[in-house]
């Protein structure tokens, strides 16, 4: 498998929005240069904000809310200037994931709409997936669109950036992960038993899943819906197979030892 270096990092940035700057925060992950509040902004999770920046040493700037303009025109009256994005290494990530007594971790492919990858990322946190895998090319990172998309969960799961795809599944796969593909028409996921550790994948908004990473699965895995809607987008989708999943992790079961 191709080496990667231990940590890839995004450029630095500006985040904003009260969810995204308070989850940020709280989680500590990243450093924060400092913190732009608009002289106008009120309520309580401003004081939260605040009063954590304080307790951290963080810098605070007041300032005319016109300033905020200049980084979104829905910045919520907060932002904060943050070190860059960390994404944990591959095989970090999986000894991660081994912790849990079931493990899941989720494959993007190809995901390229921001606000889906931040929705679909809120979506791996609430309902408890162990790390999130996304494509290094031909995909969206995480920015601070993302950050705010997913009101800031970003900050509270591990996400691995992957130079290939089908690489990642096969060091996956040596390490015992299952490989389910999320695909239309083919099995329905609630009634599957499903074999952990497991790997979901979600493929690409329109187009699916990649004709290789497809052969690749162990097994397609789909969702019901009506023949008068061609199919859901790729953070409603991603919600519904995450939550059908985490009932299915709540059963006492041995997990699989080897792969199909």
């Amino acid at each position: 498998m191709h080496k990667e270096d231990n940590k890839h990092k995004q450029s630095e940035g500006v985040i904003y929005g009260r969810n995204s700057v308070l989850e940020l925060l709280k989680a500590g992950k990243r450093t924060v240069n400092k913190l732009i509040v608009a002289q106008t902004a009120r309520g309580s999770a401003i004081s939260e904000i605040i009063n954590i920046a304080k307790q951290k040493g963080i810098a605070i700037h007041n300032v005319p809310p016109e300033k905020l303009d200049k980084f979104h025109e829905h910045s919520q009256g907060i932002a904060v200037e943050v070190s860059p994005m960390e994404y944990i290494e591959l095989s970090v990530l999986i000894e991660k994931a081994k912790q849990s007594p079931k493990p899941l971790l989720i494959i993007l492919d190809g995901i390229q709409d921001p606000h889906n990858l931040g929705a679909i990322i809120r979506n791996c946190v609430a309902f408890g997936a162990d790390g999130v895998i996304i494509p290094k090319w031909r995909a969206v990172g995480v920015n601070e669109t993302v950050s705010k998309a997913s009101a800031g969960a970003v900050e509270h799961i591990s996400i691995s950036k992957v130079v290939n795809i089908n690489q990642a599944m096969d060091l996956l796969k040596e390490n015992n992960f299952w490989i389910a593909g999320a695909e239309n028409g083919n099995q329905i996921l609630e009634k599957v038993d499903l074999p952990f550790p497991l790997v979901i994948i979600i493929g690409s908004e329109g187009f699916g899943l990649q004709n290789l990473t497809k052969r690749n699965c162990d097994f397609l895995i789909s969702i019901p819906h009506k023949s008068t809607v061609s199919s859901l987008n790729a953070s409603c989708a991603s919600a519904v197979i995450l939550y059908e999943v985490s009932k299915k992790r709540k059963i006492a079961c041995q997990p699989n030892t080897t792969n199909a």
